[in-house]
């Protein structure tokens, strides 16, 4: 799972995907903005079948890839 979000961050923003650890906060480093983000969501959305709520929009969720695989666990055991 880390490697797919891995993977995606790095094809989206044209980094090399061995700078981006589990813990590389994406916005605090400016790989990532906003924009990135709603392209994120729609990938997660697509790849792993969970819903982003408008309330889910927070660094404590999409940060790092660390971050977006504990909330892509967290959503799909909401729905188990």
């Amino acid at each position: 799972m880390k490697d797919k979000i891995r993977d995606f961050i790095a094809e989206a923003t044209y980094t090399d995907p061995g700078i981006i650890k589990d813990d590389t906060l994406i916005f605090e480093e400016g790989i990532f903005d906003s924009m990135a983000l709603l392209n994120l969501i729609t990938f997660l959305e697509s790849e792993f079948g969970v819903v982003a709520e408008d309330t889910d929009l927070q660094e404590e969720n999409f940060g790092s890839v660390q971050r977006i695989a504990d909330y892509l666990e967290r959503k799909r055991a909401l729905v188990s």
